[in-house]
């Protein structure tokens, strides 16, 4: 159930106490993937996982934290304060309208933490059990198998999704996201005596991009899609049917 097409009787109708939330940013990815990439595909994966489930999907938060990507025209943002702020109070919404429990269908780095930080708060006042989903992170070892050259952001495992989502991919500008980009992605500069050292994503990659996005394609992504989709169906069920009370804080020992 998309909550946006529904009217206000068929919404009073559903009788579930679960939503799912796709958020994302719009932010630069490189010179071959569009600016909306993360909400992009944070949408597609709520919306298959709510076909096949039945269950509330909101609409998608498009901008998130990502004022490390500033340099590159077009990027958005929020403050990170505002976007805590502004997702629970989203939270809190759904919650006066029954739903207690939230999956946050993610699709952006830059939003886990203050994410997780907001299922915290509202877990710590027993007002809603929520949590923080990253599509890569469900499905490590596929991602694994199918590039040989992966990258954190506007790498061949975004560009895949992307063409078999969107059909978007500049294919004329892969080679140039490649040359100059970072490919392979070398961690070691990102640290120094166990400290991160870099704040902004230029600081690693002239053009934006991290990985080898020509190794990417619509296949690869319908495999990634359904092996996320997977994963993401079994979590909204497990959710579902947990007890209300395994999902409350513990009382004071």
């Amino acid at each position: 159930m998309h909550l946006p097409e529904q009217t206000w009787p068929e919404v009073a109708g559903y009788e579930e106490s679960i939503a799912l939330v796709p958020l994302g940013s719009t932010e630069q990815h490189g010179p071959h993937l569009p600016e909306g990439t993360d909400h992009m595909i944070a949408r597609g994966l709520a919306r298959e996982a709510a076909e096949r489930t039945g269950y509330l999907r909101t609409p998608t938060i498009t901008v998130g934290v990502s004022d490390h990507h500033r340099q590159f025209p077009g990027t958005m943002w929020v403050d990170a304060s505002v976007f805590r702020d502004y997702v629970e109070s989203f939270t809190r919404n759904l919650t006066y309208h029954g739903v207690d429990r939230v999956i946050y269908v993610n699709a952006h780095g830059g939003n886990v933490q203050h994410l997780r930080e907001v299922s915290k708060r509202l877990h710590k006042d027993g007002r809603a059990y929520a949590i923080e989903w990253m599509w890569d992170e469900s499905i490590p070892e596929l991602v694994d198998d199918l590039f040989e050259t992966n990258g954190p952001h506007a790498g061949p495992k975004e560009t895949s999704m992307v063409a078999y989502l969107e059909g978007l991919v500049r294919e004329d500008e892969l080679e140039a996201a490649y040359e100059g980009g970072m490919a392979p992605v070398d961690r070691e500069t990102f640290t120094r005596n166990g400290a991160r050292v870099f704040h902004d994503a230029i600081e690693n990659s002239a053009n934006g991009a991290f990985g080898d996005p020509r190794d990417a394609s619509a296949e690869k992504g319908e495999r990634l899609f359904e092996a996320a989709v997977d994963q993401l169906v079994d979590l909204a069920e497990w959710v579902a049917a947990r007890p209300q009370e395994d999902l409350l804080p513990a009382e004071r020992v």
